[in-house]
């Protein structure tokens, strides 16, 4: 009897941070989405890359499975790409975000692309027709949405709003909550529950209203998935740590412990019975999403913290939220964003290596404390506009120069 090997327990290809993963109806195919650009269609089977697909201009932000068709995949370049298969070249190109693809959802039916936008838009698309609806209203990088049971649209933002859109051209219902947004999902029912960057994951009804929260960790949550019977939330954050959460009871059934680097994101397979997760270690991880348990061997140990030797220093403290992104020595090299191997003197896009956006390219800054400092104080979509940086302001002017004195010391 011939039998067939068991699937790998580790999904590896990417060059970079995984950032986005969906996986097809069937549960036979994901794509994965990367810092490094790529998008990777996989054999889950078979645990193997069937394509390793290059279009985008920029980090691969969101993946999404479309009814009927394959695969949605947004980016950096503003761009959507849709795939049907494993072709090397996309079925079809979306244009008209003015910012990075943050985020994508498809309607059960696979008539409708929602998509979200740095460029403070929703567009939501008719894969029939081509016709567009463009949602606006929030005042920041919109970083979620999904699609409701009924057609509507909701998305999050990071202006710590939760719009809900209805199906037709009325006003849209926002509710503000006291902290940016990072994601959303909907369950079958309607029921909406949101990524919050003070480590709680929030639930509301359809209609807007409050109907809970949960305390997941004291870091962001950056990424959020939920099973296709809507009875389980897996929600990551910027430690490593999965939280399942029983969404009837609201309590945490188990906690997932990877290597403690970010988890970019999440996404479950048909049956609910196992997860998916992509973080800054380029890897795609297998887990029991019944048990908790990693699928296969135990988790490999993460490699060397290169912030460890500066425990207890503010500055360093302030950077752990930049370390997936930048780099401090030049044997590092570059990762989603340049190192900042010489920064200080060093004009604006200018790395070695590194492949800068256009706006970035004509600006006229050198980088020093007080420009590096101005960054953060006012964020950077302000500062550099049309910067692939995720926005992120440091509010205190006392962290501010803990940061700027730390990276002059250890990027000489």
């Amino acid at each position: 009897m011939l039998i067939s090997p068991a699937p790998a327990q580790e999904l590896r290809g990417h060059g970079g941070p995984v950032r986005a993963i969906a996986v097809a109806a069937d549960g036979k195919v994901a794509m994965t989405g990367s810092f490094d650009q790529s998008t990777i269609a996989w054999n889950l089977s078979s645990g193997t890359a069937q394509a390793v697909l290059r279009f985008h201009q920029g980090a691969v932000n969101a993946v999404a499975a479309v009814a009927g068709l394959g695969f949605a995949t947004g980016a950096e370049d503003g761009r959507i790409a849709l795939w049907r298969g494993d072709a090397a070249e996309p079925l079809r190109v979306l244009e008209g975000h003015k910012g990075p693809v943050a985020a994508l959802a498809a309607s059960l039916d696979g008539g409708l692309l929602a998509s979200a936008s740095w460029d403070e838009t929703v567009r939501v698309t008719s894969l029939a027709d081509g016709g567009v609806r463009v949602l606006e209203g929030h005042k920041g990088p919109v970083n979620g949405v999904a699609v409701l049971p009924g057609g509507g649209i909701v998305s999050a933002g990071y202006d710590a709003t939760l719009r809900i859109w209805p199906v037709d051209s009325g006003p849209e219902r926002i509710t503000t909550l006291p902290t940016p947004l990072n994601g959303v999902v909907v369950a079958p029912d309607g029921e909406i529950a949101v990524a919050a960057a003070d480590g709680r994951l929030r639930l509301f009804g359809p209609d807007g209203e409050a109907r809970g929260e949960i305390a997941v960790g004291e870091t962001p949550l950056i990424a959020l998935a939920i099973s296709a019977d809507g009875a389980t939330i897996a929600a990551g954050g910027l430690r490593g740590q999965v939280a399942l959460i029983d969404r009837r009871t609201r309590i945490i059934r188990a906690t997932l412990v990877g290597p403690g680097l970010p988890v970019w994101s999440l996404a479950f397979l048909p049956d609910g019975k196992q997860l998916l997760s992509g973080g800054a270690d380029r890897l795609v991880r297998r887990w029991n999403a019944v048990t908790g348990e990693h699928v296969g061997s135990v988790v490999p140990r993460a490699g060397t913290d290169v912030l460890a030797a500066f425990q207890g220093e503010r500055g360093a403290e302030i950077f752990r939220a930049c370390a997936a992104c930048h780099t401090l020595t030049p044997a590092d090299g570059n990762r989603a964003g340049p190192t900042l191997h010489g920064l200080f003197g060093r004009r604006i896009a200018s790395a070695p290596g590194y492949a800068y956006s256009d706006a970035f390219k004509a600006m006229d800054i050198v980088w020093t404390k007080e420009t590096v400092a101005k960054l953060f104080e006012i964020g950077p979509n302000a500062y550099t506009p049309g910067t692939k940086m995720p926005e992120q302001t440091i509010g205190s002017a006392q962290d501010r120069q803990a940061l700027v004195d730390w990276l002059e010391k250890v990027t000489k």
